[in-house]
């Protein structure tokens, strides 16, 4: 027996030691490494492919979007965690074969980039041949690999951090785990602009070529040891799957047709799936607008305004500890997610206004409120997620809230972006046309409370324990 590991007297069940502090931080580092993952895509091979190399921006989109357009797949994967134990494990293989594809496929994308930069390089701008929609079709695929790699790992994890934590300390879990996504997303803009600063404008492509590769070379195998060193060892210690799961050892009990009943048998489950959807598009509204708001309105020159993500992720990062070790055990979950949506609705107002002061440390104020706001509902929101995922099928109903949240981000730009674009016809200023977009975000966080309050955790419990008894019935018949 391992040391640590205890039974009860009386249920003669394996007593599971609680995750200790250290062990939250070090999950942190896979949610670390995943948006170190997102600055190499979103960031460097975004500008990379639209600028450097002129590949259309329409058609950039429609790659990097790819990951969210495959991410039903995570209901599917999710459940696969439940029933299918890979190397004898529920949730850590899944987390390192998904991270070893995912880390492959990104460095294959950027070859791929090549290519197709080089089959389109005699025309004049670009020109539809066999060659570039044989290498666009290629780039697709492998960004569709690179979601579906993405899907598995983070579905995977999520279901982690449900089976190794407790109600009663799931919101700290949460706020640490979460905190290091933006840690993440400060080391990976540090690596890779030490990888690249010998970069001029001036560069040749064979530089850049040179540069870029050695980027998706040793990032990407860097996120790799981070997701192996954030879960080595913790299923098997922390993990209360076994006692919680009444069909651990009955690995053929839930199919994806079974995990699918369990997941629709409460309304509540609806109830919180809308909820998500509304409360996240509202929440990144003004991610396509941000950088265009503070150059148009505010006059920031490039340089600056791409500065204005640190004071947004200050604000985030300074909430997440905050709410989660004092204002969710004192409030409670849902409590402190109405106060986050409420604190949202007045920071979007006031990002609005601020327009109309053409002031860039208004701005930036808002900002840092905006970014503790919303690390306070994400820390609340992600917490009541937690607790409504059912133990039998805790990777089904991870996939389904990941899957809300992955549509709903997509959602959010294109709504932000046809926002803006229709308050530029029909309203007189800019100001009124970018502030159009703060109201939407506003009325969308009152709306996303409307439904907030509809949810109740213990019908949730009680529904699907009974769905899951039924399931359970049903094959002893």
């Amino acid at each position: 027996m391992a040391s640590g590991e205890v039974f009860d007297a009386e249920t003669k069940s394996l007593v599971v030691p609680r995750v200790n502090l250290l062990t939250m931080f070090r999950l942190g580092l896979f949610q670390m490494g995943l948006s170190m993952m997102s600055i190499l895509t979103l960031g460097v091979l975004n500008r990379v492919m639209i600028q450097e190399i002129a590949i259309p921006a329409t058609l950039v989109a429609l790659v990097l979007a790819l990951p969210a357009f495959v991410s039903p797949s995570r209901i599917w994967f999710g459940q696969m965690s439940d029933a299918k134990p890979l190397w004898g494990y529920h949730r850590t293989a899944y987390v390192w074969v998904g991270a070893a594809i995912f880390a492959i496929a990104a460095f294959l994308s950027v070859q791929v980039m090549w290519q197709l930069n080089h089959a389109a390089g005699s025309a004049t701008g670009w020109v539809w041949t066999t060659q570039t929609i044989g290498w666009t079709a290629l780039l697709a695929l492998v960004f569709a690999v690179y979601g579906l790699a993405i899907c598995a790992s983070g579905t995977a994890f999520a279901a982690l951090l449900v089976d190794i934590s407790e109600e009663d300390n799931r919101s700290k879990v949460v706020g640490i785990v979460w905190s290091m996504l933006m840690v993440g997303i400060i080391v990976g803009a540090i690596i890779s602009a030490s990888l690249l600063k010998q970069l001029t404008p001036e560069a040749n492509l064979a530089t850049l070529e040179a540069a870029i590769n050695k980027l998706f070379m040793i990032v990407p195998a860097i996120v790799f040891g981070l997701a192996i060193a954030a879960t080595l060892g913790v299923e098997k210690k922390y993990s209360q799957y076994s006692n919680r799961s009444t069909v651990t050892n009955r690995e053929d009990s839930i199919s994806l047709g079974k995990a699918w009943k369990i997941l629709t048998a409460s309304p509540q489950t609806g109830l919180f799936f809308t909820f998500l959807l509304v409360m996240t598009i509202s929440l990144f509204m003004q991610d396509p607008i941000l950088e265009p708001y503070a150059g148009q309105v505010f006059k920031m020159p490039l340089a600056e305004s791409t500065k204005l993500n640190v004071f947004y992720g200050t604000g985030i990062l300074l909430a997440y500890g905050i709410s989660g070790f004092l204002i969710v055990p004192r409030l409670g979950k849902r409590r402190t997610a109405q106060l986050g949506c409420i604190l949202v609705a007045f920071c979007s107002l006031l990002l609005g206004i601020s327009g109309f002061s053409a002031n860039p440390a208004f701005l930036k104020l808002g900002l840092v409120l905006f970014g503790l706001s919303t690390g306070v509902l994400t820390t609340a929101a992600v917490s009541l997620m937690l607790d409504l995922t059912a133990a039998e099928a805790a990777g089904t109903f991870i996939g389904a809230w990941g899957l809300a949240q992955s549509v709903s981000r997509g959602l959010a730009v294109v709504i932000g972006g046809s926002v803006l674009d229709l308050g530029r016809k029909l309203l007189p200023s800019l100001e009124l046309a970018y502030g159009m977009v703060f109201v939407l975000e506003a009325v969308g966080m009152v709306v996303s409370i409307w439904f907030l309050n509809r949810v109740n955790v213990k019908e949730f419990k009680t529904t699907t324990k009974q769905a899951i008894a039924s399931v359970l019935e049903s094959d002893l018949d």
